[in-house]
């Protein structure tokens, strides 16, 4: 697949990032307003029956994913990496939008029913792919699952065109869903709420902090990402308050607590 994917002629692409084209309005007329009261809503209700209906839930996440990528250029025609995309849900929303999309999933038992041609097991730490070959390189909810988040962005820009845009998406630890099924009883510690989680539900948590589960704050990201000089920071709020998205996120202290989940879009700089 690493042969067949990603490549191309960069001059036969569309028009750079930045410039909204028809596709990306349409594309946005089908979905909710972002940042808006009706869209957090709608997404906080799908969080809720995620386990008994995941389609649900993943197929509206995706799709509300893609619209924030589209707000800056249609990705119709274009190389979208996605890594760690589990069942490839957003990969598959990309793919309908006319994208040329590759889901990248170090791990097999997350993976659905794969796209002929379009899905690689491997590891976001080394991607096979050879550097600026893709558009778009998309990440969601992955970066606290990582021990090493620096490299592994280091590994989405490296893949990336100059111009081209990274969407990086992660759920702080000090946020009320840090834990992920333990939460909020994070707050008192990973393995008191892993153990309150197994004797209310039988079962052991999926998630143990430093092994799969990482804290990653807010404010620490933020400067290691402004300190890099092959990026430019295009946006960085949270990824589903309702209002004020942006200025959730810059306030010191406040934002590790009521960003909840921080969305990052970054521009690759020309080398």
């Amino acid at each position: 697949m690493a042969g067949a994917a990603p490549g191309g002629d960069a001059g036969g692409r569309r028009a750079a990032y930045g410039e909204v084209g028809e596709g990306a309005e349409r594309a946005r007329g089908a979905g909710f307003k972002d940042p808006s009261l009706r869209r957090s809503l709608a997404l906080f209700r799908a969080f809720l029956r995620e386990q008994e209906d995941p389609e649900s839930c993943y197929t509206l996440l995706a799709r509300d994913a893609a619209d924030q990528v589209e707000a800056y250029g249609p990705v119709e025609g274009r190389v979208v990496v996605d890594v760690g995309g589990g069942s490839g849900y957003f990969t598959e929303e990309f793919r309908r939008r006319g994208a040329h999309a590759y889901l990248f999933e170090p791990d097999v038992r997350e993976l659905g029913p794969p796209s002929p041609g379009s899905t690689v097991v491997a590891d976001g730490y080394l991607l096979p792919l050879a550097d600026g070959v893709a558009d778009v390189c998309f990440s969601s909810n992955v970066l606290e699952h990582v021990a090493d988040p620096q490299t592994f962005l280091s590994e989405m820009v490296r893949v990336t065109r100059p111009g081209g845009l990274i969407y990086v998406s992660f759920t702080n630890w000090l946020s009320p869903w840090g834990g992920h099924e333990w939460a909020p009883w994070h707050y008192l510690g990973a393995e008191r709420a892993r153990a309150r989680y197994r004797r209310r539900t039988g079962r052991d948590a999926k998630h143990t902090l430093g092994e799969n589960l990482f804290a990653v704050h807010i404010g620490s990201t933020l400067r290691q990402v402004r300190a890099r000089d092959d990026v430019t920071v295009v946006a960085a709020r949270s990824r589903y308050w309702p209002f004020l998205a942006s200025a959730v996120a810059k306030t010191p202290g406040l934002r590790e607590f009521a960003t909840w989940n921080l969305l990052l879009i970054l521009r690759r700089c020309p080398p």
